[in-house]
């Protein structure tokens, strides 16, 4: 199983961005798919979760300003940012768990101020 993430850069406050998670060797229907970040000195946070019937959680600090979604036809899984803050700057990575945990690499997102 490979992830890849797409889709950082830098933007200004009150931005948007989308990051797309690339999914290989396996299927999306089948697996639970999440977002999380990791600023600078500080934990991985779970920004946001869809499961492989669709269903979404996301993390109390997105505040309905994320959505989380996938294309099972392209074995991809988005995240459209809008309202990006400061405190949104981080290394965002994609997980896929079914079963086992697997990762990406990880997309940076910078919000300048």
């Amino acid at each position: 199983v490979q992830l890849v993430e797409s889709g950082g850069g830098l933007v200004q406050t009150g931005g948007s961005l989308r990051l797309s998670c690339s999914v290989s060797g396996t299927i999306l229907r089948v697996a639970i798919m999440r977002w999380y970040r990791q600023a600078p000195g500080k934990e991985r946070d779970l920004v946001a979760e869809i499961t492989g019937a669709g269903a979404t959680t996301y993390g109390e600090f997105v505040k309905g300003r994320f959505t989380v979604s996938k294309d099972s036809a392209k074995n991809t899984v988005y995240l459209q940012m809008s309202g990006l803050r400061s405190e949104d700057t981080a290394v965002y990575y994609c997980n896929l768990y079914a079963g086992l945990d697997y990762w990406g690499k990880g997309t940076q997102v910078t919000v300048s101020s």
